[in-house]
């Protein structure tokens, strides 16, 4: 039989994990790079949602005298506040959604050069992100007193070897650099 010189390879070949377990070790994240990722996210979210947050404070429970000075700087006030700071807040939970699923990062990770991946070095999905690793610890931390107990917890145990936090380990998940 005449073999074709021209014809495409016909190996076999079998998809391999993205990173060897050895490599993603030598990735991981440091305890400062997830730090400030966390941090540069939070500031975001906080900043789209202080006219919001300002809004509510006038309006239940805090002295409208205090308030008052702060919300007459804002170029807009009331229900268009509210709107305003609404939309923001869901535009940039909209954008990190979107580089979850295409990097696995967030605004925060992708300006410090780190992402999440499973411990096995595959991509992270959307879902195991916001139903296991975010999910859990937003409802136990309404709990009063548990709650502030439990987001130390988390905090605390990325002081370990593994240098992940409890949400990572419920995800099965780990920052690595990019």
């Amino acid at each position: 039989m005449e073999t074709n010189p021209y014809a495409a390879p016909g190996a076999v070949v079998e998809d391999a994990p993205a990173f060897g377990r050895d490599d993603l070790e030598a990735r991981k994240a440091t305890r400062w790079q997830r730090w400030w990722g966390a941090f540069i996210d939070s500031f975001i979210v906080g900043l789209c949602s202080w006219p919001l947050s300002m809004w509510w404070a006038g309006h239940h429970g805090i002295n409208h005298s205090q308030v008052a000075p702060m919300l007459e700087k804002l170029p807009f006030t009331g229900s268009t506040a509210m709107a305003v700071s609404a939309l923001l807040v869901v535009a940039v939970i909209a954008c990190n959604l979107m580089l979850l699923n295409k990097n696995g990062q967030t605004i925060g990770k992708r300006t410090v050069g780190t992402k999440l991946v499973r411990t096995d070095g595959t991509p992270v999905e959307v879902w195991r992100v916001v139903v296991l690793r975010w999910l859990p610890l937003f409802v136990v931390r309404w709990i009063p007193f548990l709650g502030g107990l439990a987001g130390l917890a988390d905090a605390l145990v990325i002081f370990g070897s593994d240098r992940r936090c409890i949400h990572d380990y419920i995800a099965d998940t780990i920052v690595i650099v990019d």
